[in-house]
């Protein structure tokens, strides 16, 4: 079991696939409010995540990033769950179609109105396009 190493079990899963199931040094979560980093032995936390990088450390084919977009993650001592709507390799990332998302999010932004439901969801589509973008362009 990954604890006998002070490491942890990190899976990395979404509603199509698993991405990750192995033993890791540390995460870093693209929490909704700001960048975890979990470390073995880290407090029992649960924390709704954003778009941006999940970066795993020291598994084992070294350093691994993958792009995710929203859902959750449980963090316990020795392990980590994380549930992402969607995520990516960096490989995976189709540029030109992010650029697009990212342009229809500016669109969406530019009318939605005094709709506050409708800023957010803007916010959130640029959010997710810039994520990818960002995670696209580290591979370069």
């Amino acid at each position: 079991m990954a604890d006998e190493t002070n490491q942890l079990r990190v899976r990395l899963v979404t509603p199509e696939r698993t991405l990750f199931d192995h033993a890791a040094d540390a995460v870093e979560l693209p929490a909704k409010n700001g960048y975890v980093e979990v470390l073995y032995g880290h407090a029992p936390l649960m924390a709704e995540l954003g778009a941006g990088d999940v970066t795993l450390h020291g598994g084992p084919d070294g350093d691994q990033h993958y792009n995710v977009s929203w859902g959750f993650a449980e963090v316990l001592p020795d392990r980590v769950t994380i549930l992402a709507s969607d995520a990516l390799k960096p490989e995976e990332i189709d540029l030109p179609r992010a650029e697009q998302q990212l342009d229809r999010g500016l669109n969406m932004w530019k009318e939605a109105g005094e709709s506050p439901e409708a800023f957010d969801e803007a916010l959130r589509v640029i959010a997710e396009a810039e994520a990818k973008m960002a995670t696209a362009a580290e591979k370069h």
